[in-house]
C-alpha cells in the first residue's frame, strides 16, 4: 500500500513525511497541475539586459557580495532618492 501525502499546512507535519518518503513512494497519487503552480508577485519589473550588461552586473554583484537583484534594487533605491 502506498503512502499518502499529509493533507495540512503544518511544515512540520510536512517535514517529517518527506524526511521518511521519496516522491517515487507516491508517485500514483500524483497529478500534473497545467501552468505555472507559483504566480510572481506584481512587484516583479523585468529588465531586458544584453549578455555583456548581465555579465558585469553578475560581476559587479559578486564582488560586493550581493545578489544581482539586490544589487539591482540598490541602484534604483539611489536613482529614486536623487529624483
Amino acid at each position: 500500500m502506498e503512502p499518502q501525502i499529509p493533507e495540512t499546512d503544518s511544515i512540520d507535519k510536512l517535514a517529517e513525511f518527506w524526511d521518511s518518503h521519496d516522491v517515487t513512494d507516491v508517485e500514483d497519487n500524483l497529478e500534473e497541475v497545467p501552468g505555472s503552480v507559483f504566480q510572481r508577485s506584481g512587484d516583479a519589473v523585468a529588465v531586458p539586459l544584453t549578455p555583456a550588461e548581465r555579465e558585469a552586473l553578475r560581476k559587479i554583484a559578486a564582488a560586493r557580495g550581493l545578489e544581482e537583484a539586490a544589487l539591482i534594487h540598490e541602484w534604483v533605491k539611489e536613482k529614486l532618492l536623487r529624483s
